[in-house]
């Protein structure tokens, strides 16, 4: 199922403006993490299913970038421009080979379907 965003047609150069500068460093660290490192966790402090995303990948013996940004109350809307950028809402993000994979509801779908990517 596609995701339904705002035609860019329906955004004005102003707002595109806005989200294209908000916390543009950040994502730029993690696109670069995403596209040069073959799995990456994105994730923040104090988060259990973080935890559990990463226990998952440890169990499965996949090997990952860890990057991870605040906790709940401290650097939110740094978190919320990763947000924007991967169209996904929650922590914490999975990318192996540059794809988004979701998060650790969705590797556990993966893996029960046979289709978690392997990785040594």
């Amino acid at each position: 199922m596609e995701r339904r965003t705002l035609g860019s047609d329906k955004v004005g150069d102003e707002a595109r403006a806005v989200v294209a500068k908000f916390h543009r460093d950040l994502v730029e660290e993690v696109a670069r993490a995403v596209a040069s490192k073959p799995v990456v966790v994105v994730g923040m402090a104090q988060n259990p299913v973080v935890k559990k995303a990463r226990a998952f990948l440890d169990v499965e013996g996949i090997e990952y970038t860890y990057l991870e940004y605040g906790s709940y109350l401290s650097q939110w809307r740094r978190r919320l421009a990763i947000k924007l950028w991967a169209g996904f809402p929650t922590f914490p993000m999975v990318f192996m080979d540059g794809v988004l994979l979701g998060g650790h509801s969705e590797l556990v779908a993966l893996k029960a379907s046979g289709r978690l990517p392997k990785r040594s």
